[in-house]
């Protein structure tokens, strides 16, 4: 597995450091990004036009590597890559596909380590919203596709988390939810690249009460947020005053709801 340096970016440190410490418990957790990654696996193409042996799939942001037995069943003599930029999920991916023939890379999405023209499908679902720099993640993305080579994602709108968002409003000051991007801003980034699918989903998830809800959280590695150095959520005098605010949200059976915006995403690279 190779590494990179992550110094120059404290942000994706942290990222890279809290998806790896939760790998080894992230699949009984990850029920949102297991249903979001079934949906974009059906979007995909059953065949690709290029050569099946020469064919080169990226799985970025690959995690504990949930996508990587459908690929490889739909695509079976595909050269598969799994990349992540945290080296713990890869090596519960590893330990879980063992048996399959991959690659594992560890490697920023807005930096990859590949040659021009030599991937033909980049599949990544709900990664991409830890980028900082969406217009080099698109720039990467077409660099490495080959000429008619394809990018499906899934990714966050802004208004994912909403309910999370405006009870710690009522509670302080602090910035608790990271924000996501727009979908019509989200496109403008993909300049030279050719969209042709664009899906919205309103997917919502229910928790018996606030600590299950935040747990959930911290247990997929999503708590780090932008532009806030600290993982504490203040004391227990804090966190009362969010479970009483978030009660205004509560659902008739008394649970808690929490809604993600999810956006799919397809582009074509046109250029010969």
């Amino acid at each position: 597995m190779n590494s990179f340096n992550l110094t120059r970016d404290n942000f994706k440190s942290r990222i890279a450091q809290s998806f790896s410490r939760a790998a080894k418990g992230y699949d009984q957790e990850a029920s949102l990004q297991k249903q979001v990654a079934n949906q974009l696996l059906e979007f995909l193409p059953k065949q690709l036009s290029s050569n099946p042996s020469d064919t080169v799939i990226l799985d970025l942001g690959t995690g504990t590597g949930y996508a990587i037995p459908y690929l490889t069943q739909l695509y079976p003599d595909a050269h598969l890559l799994g990349v992540d930029v945290a080296e713990g999920m890869l090596k519960v991916n590893a330990s879980q596909n063992g048996h399959l023939l991959i690659d594992y890379i560890c490697a920023d999405a807005e930096s990859l380590p590949f040659v021009d023209a030599s991937v033909d499908l980049i599949v990544s679902s709900l990664a991409i919203q830890w980028c900082r720099d969406y217009p080099a993640f698109f720039a990467e993305c077409k660099r490495v596709l080959k000429p008619q080579g394809q990018l499906y994602i899934s990714t966050l709108g802004p208004r994912s988390l909403w309910q999370l968002h405006e009870a710690w409003l009522k509670v302080d000051e602090i910035q608790h939810v990271n924000r996501f991007e727009a979908l019509e801003t989200l496109v403008s980034y993909s300049d030279g690249l050719t969209l042709f699918l664009k899906e919205t989903e309103v997917n919502k998830q229910a928790y018996p009460n606030l600590q299950q809800l935040l747990k959930s959280l911290k247990s997929i590695g999503a708590s780090v947020v932008e532009h806030r150095e600290t993982t504490g959520l203040g004391g227990r005098h804090r966190l009362a005053q969010l479970e009483k605010v978030y009660q205004s949200f509560v659902h008739g059976d008394g649970s808690l709801p929490l809604t993600y915006q999810v956006f799919y995403l397809a582009w074509c690279k046109n250029d010969r």
